[in-house]
């Protein structure tokens, strides 16, 4: 018999080997698909190629996410309580597949020739079916993390391989879709203007989707018997429920990084949803020339992914991340604010896309290496709450992590409506077309409301309170509450 080192876990795991991070990581390429599409493409697509005005747009995603969310701590709850030959996560893992690849696949195809107020609708509806079937597998997906290892330094190198396949794997579809889908013709002289292409592009993104999906969960099936159980302790009234879960949120430290997440997914979720305006008519990339941007993104995750397990050694979770976010926004603003001054070269120049490519490698991988060790910071805080609650609650944790996450894609867009709301930037307008003026004043709301949003987010990343050492002490308090219980007679879960 195994010895118990926390309530419901046992010792005796398989050694988490490069295999095990591969497949762990390689199901977060739906995420990444799912991300980028709603991040980048969703409101130029509804708002330019189906012509939906901006703001109900915004407001159906914004919606959509809010129906969702309601949603996402059940789910998350219900996955730690699950009983099952294949454990807590992975009956839901494998559930997700197809329905998250199919709802995907309807976003790309709506009905073009519905009103305005059918379309809206539509888009509710088949948002919230998308977010619905990805949350399903993405906190069961997540909650691994924290179950593969307990080690302090092993947990960032796991979320690191996560981020490093979200990006590839998000980046990878967007560059097909620029490259081969959105070239201009004929019929659509602006490439990204295509309304055949994005509906291609759909079915290729649904079917990564859901090879994705599978190989990570029969990758990591292996390691079933050695996770997490459910303790047989939890409520089975939907009163004891929510209490249980009020006692597991109101960690602090949990607290801390929900707010952070907050902050920061509603900016980064702004950034996105503005990018492709920025490249088209900021900038006045062509399709080729954004994608090469896009790329510099493989370069910054491969970086991530060896930097952020160095620097959680060194300096510790919270010191570096805190540094590597603020410094990665102020170099993503540089261009823009030269550009401004009089300072950056102008569009036509051969320096602008080197310049624009060297800034976003360096952003990036300052920027995805603090969102790893931020993510890291959250595995600690299962222990954390279980040492106070004696129960595990890493799908109520990831639950909402995933609820942000998705006001990237929700708040975010709505906020980057509003931005071009208040700029009375045009509807289906060529690059050429647009007043000059309009565009500066895109920078101008841009810089503020983003350098605002992350700077509260690093203010708020302060007062969390899980060092290395209260983490290796909370393993050490629950490995003798284990100890304490199976002397007591306490009901075991293999």
């Amino acid at each position: 018999m195994t010895d118990a080192i926390a309530p419901g876990v046992v010792a005796a795991r398989p050694t988490i080997t490069l295999a095990t991070k591969f497949f762990y990581g390689f199901g977060s390429i739906a995420y990444g698909v799912k991300d980028n599409g709603f991040r980048i493409f969703l409101l130029l697509f509804y708002n330019q190629v189906v012509g939906l005005p901006a703001t109900l747009v915004t407001s159906a995603i914004l919606i959509a996410m809010l129906i969702d969310c309601a949603i996402d701590p059940f789910i998350g709850q219900v996955s730690d309580n699950w009983r099952s030959k294949w454990g807590r996560r992975h009956p839901f893992m494998y559930a997700s597949a197809v329905p998250a690849a199919a709802s995907f696949l309807l976003l790309w195809n709506p009905p073009y020739d519905w009103s305005h107020e059918a379309l809206f609708w539509y888009l509710i509806g088949v948002a919230v079916l998308v977010r619905t079937f990805i949350t399903l597998y993405e906190i069961p997906s997540s909650s691994l993390g924290a179950e593969l290892t307990l080690d302090y330094d092993e947990r960032t190198s796991l979320l690191g391989y996560r981020y490093f396949f979200a990006y590839w794997g998000g980046l990878t579809l967007i560059i097909v879709n620029l490259l081969i889908f959105l070239q201009p013709s004929a019929e659509y002289p602006v490439g990204q203007l295509n309304r055949d292409g994005y509906a291609n592009w759909g079915y290729v993104a649904a079917g990564v989707m859901f090879i994705s999906i599978l190989v990570s969960a029969l990758g990591t099936h292996r390691y079933i018997p050695y996770l997490a159980q459910p303790t047989g302790t939890s409520s089975h009234t939907i009163a004891g429920q929510l209490k249980e879960m009020g006692a597991a949120l109101s960690n602090r430290s949990f607290v801390i990084i929900t707010l952070v997440g907050l902050f920061a997914a509603i900016a980064q979720g702004t950034s996105f949803s503005l990018a492709i305006y920025f490249s088209t008519y900021f900038w006045a990339l062509s399709p080729e020339a954004t994608s090469i941007l896009t790329a510099d993104a493989y370069v910054a995750s491969a970086i991530a992914l060896f930097a952020a397990p160095y620097l959680a050694r060194r300096s510790g979770k919270k010191i570096a991340g805190s540094l590597l976010l603020a410094t990665s926004v102020f170099i993503g603003f540089l261009p823009m604010m030269l550009r401004l001054l009089g300072f950056f070269p102008e569009n036509d120049s051969p320096w602008l896309l080197p310049l624009l490519f060297a800034d976003g490698l360096v952003r990036g991988a300052f920027g995805i290496t603090a969102a790893i060790l931020i993510s890291a910071m959250l595995t600690d805080v299962v222990e954390d709450a279980a040492v106070r609650t004696g129960r595990r609650n890493e799908g109520l944790f990831f639950a909402f992590t995933s609820l942000i996450q998705k006001a990237v894609s929700g708040v975010g867009v709505m906020v980057a409506g509003v931005v071009l709301s208040i700029i009375s930037f045009p509807v289906g307008a060529k690059p050429a077309d647009v007043d000059p003026e309009v565009i500066r004043n895109l920078a101008l709301v841009y810089i503020p409301v983003l350098a605002g949003l992350y700077g509260l987010a690093v203010a708020i990343l302060q007062g969390y309170g899980i060092t290395r050492e209260r983490h290796e002490e909370n393993i050490r308090l629950l490995k003798l509450q284990a100890q304490v219980a199976e002397q007591a007679g306490a009901p075991r879960f293999p």
